[in-house]
């Protein structure tokens, strides 16, 4: 009997932690650019100074005020409110990976010396590395890779574009008449 329910807990598990994994990589330039912002930097000196079980705590908010925004987005797109499930679902998750990515940049070490939080992160970084050796996520992050790379061709080339000088003879001259 257990079998039967190991299945679909499995692939329930596995769907969370690609969805999880797609949205990290969506998140990191965000937490990368939040990194370098001064005006953030008492914020960060705070947070640094923290012991490691209120580190934990904190760690903790974010995840425990937007994890709830999933069921509620599948409410709201179950019930015929697509749109507004959908924009809920990725604002909440990109919000709680964004910040709960840098939070664990700035505390890991802290975080990682609760030995109940280094055997979770064990197990979440085996269960990670067990997806991303999955044909069906390289595919996608090659994927991903190719429409982030035509994207950036197609945005330069745009913005060169607009940048280029005007061929000789299509300028405009006013004259003052007057």
């Amino acid at each position: 009997m257990t079998r039967v329910w190991n299945s679909p807990i499995f692939v329930i598990a596995l769907v969370y932690f690609i969805v999880d994994g797609v949205f990290s990589y969506v998140t990191r330039p965000i937490t990368a650019w939040i990194a370098r912002q001064r005006l953030l930097e008492r914020v960060r000196l705070w947070i640094t100074s923290l012991p490691p079980y209120p580190s934990l705590a904190l760690f903790a908010v974010p995840v425990i005020i937007l994890e709830p925004a999933k069921p509620l987005s599948g409410y709201l797109i179950g019930t015929g409110h697509f749109f507004t499930g959908a924009v809920i679902f990725i604002a909440a998750e990109v919000l709680k990976l964004t910040v709960v990515e840098r939070l664990f940049q700035l505390n890991k070490e802290k975080l990682l010396s609760i030995p109940a939080f280094a055997w979770g992160y064990r197990y979440w970084r085996a269960m990670m590395d067990m997806v991303e050796s999955l044909a069906v996520w390289k595919a996608a992050r090659r994927m991903v890779v190719q429409a982030a790379n035509v994207w950036r061709a197609f945005f330069h080339r745009s913005r060169d574009a607009r940048n280029e000088p005007r061929a000789r003879g299509t300028r405009i001259v006013r004259s003052r008449a007057g």
